[in-house]
């Protein structure tokens, strides 16, 4: 089986990152916009669908990247078991209003803007944690290459 790609955005407003809280049986924790890519679709193809999807962002953002490339496999992993390839674009959102983001997933359960000090203390999906903890406003694409993690 061949890995899943994901990709993601790091959503920027104001010196603060846009994170989706999600909650699966006995855990809960936030993560980056964004989802799978289908096949036949490009890498920013897929962000723009997912971001839609997801956020009600429709609109054609200005992505910047990819910022950083990680994966994730399964600890015991054996064949059939997951393994995704997270590649993450970036956007400011700073330039317009956030009144009509809202959440249109129903994976979904909250979305909130965190500022950079607050992210420490977030339980966010791995293996995006040390990316996103490490992000500071107007420099993403300082951490490429930063997340190769199993």
């Amino acid at each position: 089986m061949v890995p899943r790609i994901r990709v993601a955005a790091l959503l920027a407003w104001q010196d603060r990152v846009l994170l989706c809280r999600q909650e699966k049986p006995g855990k809960e924790y936030w993560m980056l916009p964004g989802g799978g890519v289908e096949p036949g679709e490009t890498l920013t193809g897929a962000l723009k669908r997912e971001l839609g999807e997801e956020l009600g962002l429709f609109d054609d953002l200005a992505l910047e990247g990819p910022v950083a490339v990680a994966e994730s496999i399964a600890p015991d992993w054996r064949p059939g078991a997951k393994h995704v390839v997270h590649i993450v674009f970036a956007a400011d959102l700073s330039h317009r209003s956030l009144e009509d983001v809202q959440t249109r997933d129903a994976a979904i359960r909250g979305l909130r803007l965190f500022a950079p000090d607050e992210l420490g203390d977030v339980v966010l999906h791995p293996p995006m944690s040390r990316f996103v903890q490490r992000w500071r406003p107007g420099d993403p694409a300082v951490y490429l290459g930063s997340l190769w993690a199993r």
